[in-house]
């Protein structure tokens, strides 16, 4: 696909990767094997990770993508990404959804941390009900402080699990713990750990910015289809968004994702077509739209990375 800066690598930030586990978790909660889940999906159930890996893998190399961040997507399944990670450590990079409200939570992002090769910490305040400074979240910064080239991301503004709603499963999330603004005081006490906050705040755009504009160590994501700009003024558009986080955030903590997830849709290219679209319609410069579209996640990602190696 042609991009502003079609010579530049294209890295995503934020791709799902659901495995036999993720799978194995929704089945026991709606009391169906897993082949009467993906029957009622209609999607491809993973044998293995392995085969998912490749599968992924293949995408990849068929949408002409250099790097995917791999998000294992419920809490206990770091080892499904870090055995993707592991077979193919030049395509992939592994996060993992934590819980540190969880009696083994702690535990496990330093564990995955430590032995399982992941580099981004995954937290979703409103799913687990937990506010972002609450002193059993303090060890996940800490943990992340640690380790130069770990990131943290939080997930913030309105959260809706699409396979949980088609399945009839509830999602009792809490919104009083989704505000970007409860980050700010987190963000500059732990200053030499660099925080994500996905689909520009999902909804809490303006909150994002303002928490992007007084704290150098935060970046948005850029991925999904990005709805929540229904809930916004009729002049704001995916065009808009970007003009907006540019003039704030500027070029180099902005990180292209997709939001990909199951297949047999496979990666979502539309994504990267109308955010390309959006970056030429406001004819940014191809030096900007490569750091956007792969470079800032590469020198985020790199294993030494500083908030001041990525600032402004």
């Amino acid at each position: 696909m042609e991009t502003p800066c079609s010579d530049a690598p294209v890295c995503d930030a934020h791709v799902h990767f659901f495995s036999p586990a993720f799978f194995a978790r929704l089945a026991a909660e709606a009391g169906q094997s897993v082949e009467e889940i993906g029957r009622r999906l209609g999607w491809r159930i993973p044998a293995t990770c392995e085969d998912l890996a490749a599968a992924w893998t293949a995408e990849l190399d068929k949408h002409g993508v250099a790097r995917a961040a791999l998000i294992a997507s419920i809490p206990g399944d770091e080892d499904s990404v870090a055995a993707a990670v592991k077979l193919h450590p030049d395509r992939f990079w592994g996060f993992f959804m934590a819980n540190p409200a969880a009696p083994d939570g702690i535990a496990r992002v330093h564990n995955a941390l430590a032995y399982s090769g992941m580099q981004g910490v995954c937290l979703f305040p409103a799913m687990h009900r937990y506010s972002i400074a609450d002193p059993r979240v303090r060890p996940v910064f800490e943990a992340a402080a640690a380790r130069p080239g770990t990131i943290v991301f939080v997930h913030c503004g309105v959260l809706t699990v699409g396979v949980r709603q088609k399945l009839g499963l509830p999602s009792r999330f809490d919104m009083r713990y989704s505000n970007p603004i409860d980050l700010h005081a987190v963000a500059l006490e732990y200053a030499a750990v660099n925080f994500v906050i996905p689909h520009f705040g999902a909804g809490y755009f303006r909150e994002a910015l303002m928490l992007a504009d007084l704290c150098p160590n935060i970046y948005l994501d850029t991925s999904s289809s990005n709805g929540w700009i229904r809930y916004q003024p009729a002049q704001l558009d995916l065009k808009e968004v970007f003009r907006k986080a540019l003039e704030v955030a500027g070029p180099r903590r902005l990180l292209f994702g997709s939001d990909s997830s199951f297949f047999p849709r496979g990666w979502h290219a539309q994504i990267l077509h109308a955010q390309t679209e959006a970056l030429r319609d406001l004819d940014v410069p191809s030096d900007h739209a490569a750091l956007i579209l792969g470079g800032n996640l590469e020198r985020l990602l790199a294993r030494g990375a500083t908030p001041l190696e990525g600032g402004l």
